[in-house]
């Protein structure tokens, strides 16, 4: 027999030995289905806002559209946290936990790893070592050792934290080419991954143009706006450069990146016979392009607006295929996205000031750091990063010098500055939190209690840091973190909910739709209002609560 035959033999040998203990306890939480699902499958679209499903969709034909009416439409999510970027967003979405309890808190901070070094390719080592706690998949996996996972992506932080801290198959584009993975997850990539970068895939886009996929008509945005791109090459066509190293850096930066990446994952579904059963496998799938796009060109351009066309037709490819590769009535869909983002501020503010909508906090932070220089304190004991503002407290006690008094003078210069909102105490944000300050909430649930935060930095709606000249986000204002979530499956009600939500509840409603139960306590709840034959989530118990503050 087979070895691939005798591990599916293996894995329906535990199943049956298993299934008196995992169905009782799956069926405390999740709704009767005909047959369990094989294959659960985590969308992630990098920066795509919930208001492009419905500004654009009369013109969406592929997976979005049929997200989007086919499925459950969560229309008024968001991330509760206030660093709305792509590392804490990508932990946040899949393990049902705030960056507070991630560990996962900045890009800056995100799966760096000098230790684990990529297997080939340019880049730099990258893990999820920062990562705390566990992950959907663990929860699976807990449930049935022979269940497997593959996550794909453009970016390595977001193919490995949707995994979190499983050693599972986890690729990422390398800049010269190829998919490639780090020491992590193991010395060689499989012999599937091998043929697939032997083909050259990127061959075949060098030198070619992307133009619009509709006509010029179908677009209202003007294609002629300087401030896109940094003022080059903000008008269609694009083109990509035909000379291979450049035009594989650069292939980031084009819709084409998206279609490579569905490829890549199919190939591995394929490969490695996931979704075949029985057991449950999972399947990660993170298409960065519209983020790409949209941090060159902005959310009100022409490009974004074609870059969604776009990605909605790659989703509905990588669905029909699935469809065709696996039964369609045991395959679930989860889709969420990272973070939005804002417009750019020449956009926004209309007054001729070419520093408009733009501050800059650093000279406050580089005037603070050299008088603790001049004391005896070099180096990193006062850091601003993301808007959080920390400080090594022991090292400054070791020159004598009283950690309360620079943390009062820092915020008081920050403070003055024009387009600031607001400067919070780190040890003040509970309290207001409590009393309903949003706000103060998300920044809550950014931070660990073991960062030295002693600041967080609200600038004023829509401004930006100074020295930012490409469309951004990362800001705990309502058009960073709002983000679409939507599922679909058997066990899921087609429908809009216009119900306020939250990142942390897609990871336990898809616990609950699947009969896993989360191994820790959680943040967020079951979207039980989504779901066929569920009842309304208990008020008490891990899957339902919702703390206010994170867990100390």
């Amino acid at each position: 027999m087979p070895t691939r035959s005798l591990l599916r033999s293996a894995r329906a040998v535990f199943c049956a030995l298993a299934s008196t203990s995992i169905h009782s306890l799956a069926a405390q939480s999740a709704p009767a289905s005909p047959l369990p699902p094989t294959l659960v499958v985590q969308i992630t679209v990098d920066q795509l806002r919930p208001d492009y499903l419905d500004k654009f969709a009369g013109q969406l034909t592929g997976g979005l559209a049929r997200l989007r009416t086919q499925g459950a439409f969560f229309t008024n999510a968001s991330h509760d946290h206030a660093t709305t970027e792509t590392a804490p967003g990508h932990a946040t979405l899949w393990s049902g936990r705030y960056p507070s309890h991630t560990g996962v808190v900045l890009n800056e901070i995100g799966v760096a790893d000098p230790q684990n070094p990529l297997l080939f390719g340019r880049g730099g080592g990258a893990s999820p070592y920062r990562f705390r706690g566990t992950s959907f998949f663990d929860w699976v996996r807990s449930r049935d050792q022979f269940s497997r996972a593959l996550s794909v992506s453009r970016k390595d932080r977001a193919a490995i934290l949707p995994l979190g801290r499983a050693k599972q198959s986890v690729f990422w584009y390398s800049l010269e080419g190829r998919f490639t993975t780090s020491r992590y997850y193991g010395d060689t990539v499989p012999a599937w991954v091998q043929r697939f970068n032997a083909t050259k895939f990127t061959a075949k886009y060098l030198g070619t143009a992307w133009t619009t996929l509709l006509d010029a008509s179908a677009y209202p945005e003007k294609d002629s706006m300087p401030v896109e791109n940094q003022g080059k090459d903000f008008v269609f066509p694009h083109m990509l450069s035909a000379d291979q190293r450049i035009g594989t850096n650069d292939f980031i930066e084009f819709p084409w990146m998206d279609d490579v990446t569905v490829d890549f994952a199919l190939a591995g579904v394929e490969a490695m016979e996931l979704g075949k059963g029985p057991t449950m496998d999972v399947l990660a799938v993170s298409l960065s392009t519209t983020d790409a796009v949209g941090h060159r060109y902005g959310p009100d351009s022409r490009e974004l607006h074609d870059q969604v066309l776009r990605v909605d037709r790659a989703i509905g490819r990588l669905i029909d295929s699935l469809y065709k590769m696996r039964d369609s009535t045991r395959i679930v869909f989860a889709l969420g996205a990272d973070h939005g983002v804002a417009p750019f501020p020449e956009s926004h503010f209309t007054t001729g000031d070419p520093a408009r909508g733009r501050i800059d906090p650093q000279p406050i932070i580089d005037k603070a750091r050299s008088g603790l220089a001049a004391r005896g304190v070099e180096g990193d004991a006062l850091l601003l990063q993301s808007g959080i503002v920390s400080l090594d407290r022991a090292r400054l006690a070791a020159k004598g010098i009283n950690s309360d008094s620079v943390v009062t003078a820092v915020r008081a210069g920050l403070l003055a500055l024009p387009g600031m909102m607001r400067v919070d105490r780190v040890s003040t944000l509970a309290a207001a939190a409590a009393r309903g300050d949003k706000i103060a909430r998300r920044w809550l649930h950014s931070v660990p209690a073991d960062l030295r935060a002693e600041l967080t930095v609200t600038f004023q709606p829509y401004f930006y840091w100074f020295g930012t000249r490409y469309a951004t986000h990362g800001t705990p204002h309502d058009y960073d973190a709002n983000i679409p979530i939507l599922f679909m499956g058997p066990m899921f009600k087609p429908g809009r909910y216009d119900q306020p939500v939250f990142s942390v509840d897609i990871a336990p409603t898809l616990a609950m739709a699947t009969g896993v139960v989360p191994i820790e306590a959680i943040d967020g709840r079951v979207l039980t209002e989504a779901m066929v034959g569920a009842k309304p989530a208990s008020s008490k118990g891990p899957l339902s609560k919702r703390p206010s503050s994170p867990r100390r």
